[in-house]
């Protein structure tokens, strides 16, 4: 038997991709702006300029849209935190020292809202691994490069100096999202400097994956 002919109508490739392109856009800064659950899919199609139906297309569902969002946040993200650290050259300990002056630049940009990996945890079940999954990924990527450094520095354990690092840095993003004061990263910076000492990563009583902050 002959496949019935289906009268859905395709996007040509061009236009699929760009209609993709607008409603990660919309959707990023939407989820960011006033939240996930805040957020209908109207208000993502209005801002995007298409069809609902080119929505539930090229995602399927709300929820598949906002993994893809996390996805694509947090591969630009960890693109530019990671070139912020290593532009200028330097040894490791000058790179570890330009993170909180580049976080202090993206708090002071008009669309600061904050981490979406944090937001998007915070405002769900905290039971639920769906969310809490993807931010992990996208943290043990830069703790993996912090941890590298921290080792190319002499540090007497890179790990625990990470995630002490870690642990500054999500402090710091989530104090300026309250706050609305990007200053808050030269405070956070100033109790880092007091880290950058080959034998002043202490361990813990408890071990580093327990520390993971997301």
């Amino acid at each position: 038997m002959a496949k019935p002919v289906s009268k859905k109508k395709h996007l040509p490739a061009g236009d699929e991709e760009s209609a993709r392109g607008r409603l990660l856009n919309a959707a990023t800064h939407l989820f960011c702006k006033n939240g996930i659950n805040a957020t209908g899919i109207d208000a993502i199609i209005d801002e995007a300029g298409t069809a609902k139906t080119t929505l539930y297309k090229l995602f399927g569902s709300k929820t598949n849209l906002v993994n893809a969002v996390l996805e694509s946040e947090g591969k630009a993200w960890r693109e530019w935190f990671i070139g912020a650290m290593e532009d200028g050259g330097g040894d490791a300990q000058a790179k570890l020292t330009r993170i909180f002056p580049a976080l202090k630049r993206w708090f002071a940009e008009e669309r600061f809202y904050g981490c979406p990996f944090i937001n998007a945890v915070a405002e769900h079940d905290k039971h639920a691994k769906q969310f809490r999954a993807i931010a992990m990924r996208h943290k043990k990527v830069v703790l993996a490069h912090i941890e590298k450094l921290a080792g190319e520095m002499g540090a007497a354990e890179p790990q625990v100096l990470a995630h002490q690092l870690a642990l500054l840095i999500d402090g710091a993003i989530v104090a300026a999202m309250v706050s609305r004061d990007p200053s808050v990263a030269d405070t956070a910076g100033l109790a880092a400097s007091n880290l950058f000492g080959p034998a002043r990563a202490k361990k813990p009583k408890r071990s580093p994956a327990e520390l993971v902050a997301v």
